[in-house]
């Protein structure tokens, strides 16, 4: 595919997810919750997140908030790849897209919608906005508390 036709779809899945995202909203019921903020640009988002009976997989991934295309087409496409995946996997996947965004790795077939996401790299200030979720998820991931409190998550000091 041609690096031209390569930005076109680039541009029409962030726009796609963005205008139209699947999975605003809260989960019901809310097993983690997170709220992240990009300071760069304003980005705010909040992550609730549904877990398995067993509190291993994930069910289920909303989000609520305001930002940029890529921030919102980000959280989106990361909410649509992670529902029933395990919480370890859903923490290796944080480590590879963080890698995707510095040109280190590429999702394998069944996740290449993700892969959109690479043209992100070729702009770094805006690889904050592409990478706020999956701070967030992190996060939400690692906390056993399911009311988040009024302290943010910030992806200010990493890329």
């Amino acid at each position: 595919m041609s690096l031209d036709n390569l930005r076109t779809l680039y541009q029409q899945v962030i726009l796609e997810h963005y205008k139209k995202p699947r999975h605003r909203g809260r989960t019901e019921p809310v097993d983690r919750q997170q709220r992240g903020h990009n300071p760069s640009c304003g980005d705010t988002i909040e992550l609730t997140v549904q877990l398995s009976p067993d509190q291993t997989q994930i069910t289920d991934i909303q989000f609520e908030g305001e930002g940029c295309a890529i921030a919102m087409a980000s959280v989106d496409l990361m909410a649509d790849a992670l529902r029933g995946r395990t919480i370890d996997q859903a923490n290796r996947m944080v480590e590879q897209f963080q890698a995707m965004m510095k040109g280190e790795f590429e999702f394998p077939q069944d996740l290449r919608k993700l892969n959109v996401m690479q043209g992100v790299a070729q702009f770094p200030v805006r690889i904050k906005c592409a990478t706020l979720s999956w701070h967030t998820l992190r996060a939400a991931l690692e906390s056993s508390v399911t009311a988040a409190g009024p302290e943010f998550v910030s992806n200010e000091d990493s890329n």
